[in-house]
């Protein structure tokens, strides 16, 4: 790996020392010569591509390389142009010269390098373009915010335009700021986190023994949930039990230290308490229930200047406790054996629903928890956490020590910003989650000025720059999506198929309706990525011409790909044609319309018209495709496309480990975004990009 010469320290020292924080222009000719690029202003232009490569000290992700189209062009608003296309972004620590030329190869830029190639018969300045970013990562490397003994932070190297001849790379302009480096927060003791979900201890403060205040919903939930009494207690002076659970007046009279301390009492009883919390030392974990905290005008200066104090206790020996909020919905913890959250279990209960619990969902808003699992009745995960206002743990933190749990196998996490320097924190944390196998599937709010002055309101956060984030984050490896239906589809399809093996981007539709066979194929295509419909083997096409015509089928059916299997095809065609296209080599997945609205179908719980012809039928879709689905690796997506007369067929389905959306298109296009990132999993594991995976 190439380290930058003494020259830059040289430059960017000298420009400190001068309180000059940008270089003038002999000074950047004299760091553009150190890296290999000549300067020209004059430059004959003609038809030559301008391209835009720079570096930038953002607040989220510290270092980042992003390159792209440069000169008129990139000064156009990104939004016209697709994902990808205008520029592409990567965090400096999880990428490397030969990886940033792959994402760079996906820009308008770079298909224009081409096509001039092409046209002069030349080959495309790969290897310029590559030396160009090994020599700027080592310089960003050597600069970055998080590097404890760089002398100075470089905040920008901007090169636009930027071009590519015969003679190698030219620069036409170029700017460079640098800036001083600034204190980081020190790392919260992570392990600790074991203590806020597997708690051998559970103390409430905050609860009334009159009233049903949120206090003492939060007793009875943790209570209601399981969590046994004798493992509680409530801090609360004058009282010997509330709820038959034994009472203390304070700290002083715990006797032993707590595992988790929750606290719900008024915001403004939160900043002398946490004060005690740290000085005692008597607790673990803590968990901020009050909100406000940060959200207000008036609360922004006591709110930082109580996580400042929180943040100087992790100094002291063993880390000192961690606190999760404030504006904290709570906890609910299946292993851990309890419930915190506010909300009265009457309203929202939480029966298992899958057979093992593998999922794990993280939120800054406690509403975007409950609404998802009060609306998604396959959801179901091991571990639901609030973050709230993150005055201490952050996304970082919590991906962190998740990407590293054994049995965590997907997680779907809602984000309205980061902390500073956290982004860089938790895209390390999604490629480790990545390369150990494990699947994460984001949704960032604040995606339009009002929603980003929302976000500030909500939970005291900066939303930060949406196409950086995405950008940086699908990088490292992670599922961004869109918008909230997005997110559910693609958080359950993940959960779902983890363990089917992806071995390619072909996929077989099936349906007896010709409109849903049609509409898979139509929906296969997504930002930089496309399915295809795979080419069924001469064997497979006798194998379903021999089920058609034991339907009586064989005269109205065409066999291809995708097919229209007529509605007179029953259950048991319609499971002997899927598996046929999952044992057929040209085929990686596979999407069956299960048609639950024609008669020969069994769909309903009970049929009037024909008894027993119904879900409790052995030749029934409920009864036959679970075990189908299992002992085949090939992913397979149900799709039941029909009202809530079928919500019967559905739930037993899902219930029984199949993948089932209700209409086509939305299962499709989960697939196709599902299998790109899949792919792309597979390849990050292969190549393992990126010098710093810490």
């Amino acid at each position: 790996m190439p380290q930058p010469s003494n020259i830059a320290a040289s430059l960017f020292q000298r420009a400190m020392t001068q309180g000059q924080l940008q270089l003038g222009a002999d000074d950047v000719r004299a760091l553009l010569d150190d890296l290999g690029v000549a300067f020209d202003a004059k430059a004959a232009r003609g038809d030559e591509v301008e391209l835009r490569i720079a570096l930038h000290c953002t607040r989220e992700f510290g270092m980042v390389l992003d390159a792209g189209l440069g000169g008129l062009e990139g000064d156009l608003d990104a939004r016209n142009f697709g994902r990808d296309r205008a520029s592409v972004h990567a965090a400096v620590a999880l990428t490397d010269a030969s990886d940033f030329l792959g994402l760079f190869r996906r820009t308008l830029a770079y298909q224009k390098l081409a096509a001039v190639a092409a046209r002069d018969g030349t080959i495309v300045p790969d290897a310029a373009l590559q030396a160009c970013f090994e020599r700027l990562l080592a310089l960003a490397r050597a600069f970055a915010p998080d590097r404890a003994d760089a002398p100075c932070v470089l905040e920008s190297l901007a090169l636009n335009p930027l071009r590519v001849g015969a003679a190698g790379l030219t620069v036409g302009a170029a700017e460079c700021r640098v800036a001083a480096p600034q204190p980081a927060r020190l790392p919260r003791p992570i392990a600790k986190i074991d203590k806020l979900i597997h708690p051998k201890s559970i103390g409430v403060i905050g609860v009334s023994g009159s009233g049903m205040n949120f206090g003492r919903i939060i007793l009875r939930n943790l209570m209601g949930s399981g969590y046994p009494k004798e493992q509680l207690v409530v801090l609360k002076p004058g009282e010997a039990e509330i709820d038959g659970v034994r009472c203390v007046a304070g700290l002083q009279e715990l006797g032993a230290k707590l595992d988790l301390l929750i606290v719900a009492v008024a915001a403004s009883a939160v900043y002398e308490l946490v004060d005690e919390i740290i000085e005692s030392d008597a607790v673990h974990a803590v968990m901020l229930i009050p909100g406000s905290m940060g959200e207000t005008q008036a609360s922004r200066e006591p709110a930082a200047a109580l996580a400042a104090r929180i943040n100087a206790a992790h100094a002291k020996p063993g880390g000192g406790p961690i606190f999760l909020g404030a504006n904290c919905l709570g906890v609910v913890s299946h292993p851990g054996a309890y419930d915190s959250w506010f909300i009265p279990l009457e309203r929202l209960p939480k029966p298992q629903k899958k057979k093992v619990r593998d999922a794990v969902m993280l939120s800054q808003s406690g509403a975007f928890m409950i609404t998802r699992l009060s609306q998604n009745l396959w959801l179901d995960p091991a571990y639901m956490l609030a973050l709230g206002n993150q005055t201490d743990l952050t996304h970082g933190d919590m991906l962190s020590y998740f990407a590293e749990l054994a049995g965590i196998k997907t997680l779907g996490i809602y984000i309205e910003g980061f902390k500073d320097l956290d982004g860089l924190h938790f895209a390390k944390a999604v490629r480790r989650a990545v390369l150990g196998g494990k699947q994460v599937v984001l949704y960032k709010s604040g995606r339009t000025a009002p929603g980003q002055g929302g976000v500030m309101g909500h939970t005291a956060s900066v939303a930060g720059d949406l196409g950086l984030f995405e950008s940086v984050l699908r990088h490292a490896g992670a599922i961004v999506t869109e918008d909230f239906n997005t997110f559910d589809d693609l958080f359950y399809i993940a959960g779902t198929l983890h363990d089917k093996t992806i071995g390619g981007n072909r996929v077989g539709a099936i349906s007896g309706a010709g409109f849903e066979a049609v509409g898979v194929a139509d929906n296969i295509d997504t930002d930089g990525f496309s399915m295809q419909m795979g080419a069924l083997a001469d064997a497979s096409v006798k194998r379903i011409e021999a089920v058609l015509a034991a339907n009586k089928l064989d005269k109205l059916v065409e066999v291809r790909n995708p097919i229209d299997i007529n509605p007179g095809a029953d259950d048991v065609a319609h499971m002997d044609i899927t598996e046929a296209f999952l044992d057929d080599p040209n085929i990686d997945a596979v999407v069956v319309g299960l048609d639950p609205t024609a008669p020969s179908v069994r769909a309903l719980e009970t049929s009037k018209l024909r008894p027993g012809h119904d879900l409790s039928d052995p030749k029934s879709t409920v009864q036959l495709m679970p075990p189908l689905v299992a002992r085949h690796a090939k992913p397979v997506i149900g799709i039941l496309d029909g009202g809530t007369l079928y919500d019967a067929m559905t739930a037993r389905l899902m219930d029984g480990g199949v993948c089932c959306f209700r209409n086509c298109a939305r299962g499709a296009q989960a697939l196709v975004r599902y299998v790109q990132a899949r792919l792309y999993a597979d390849d990050l594991r292969r190549r393992r990009p990126g010098v710093d995976q810490s």
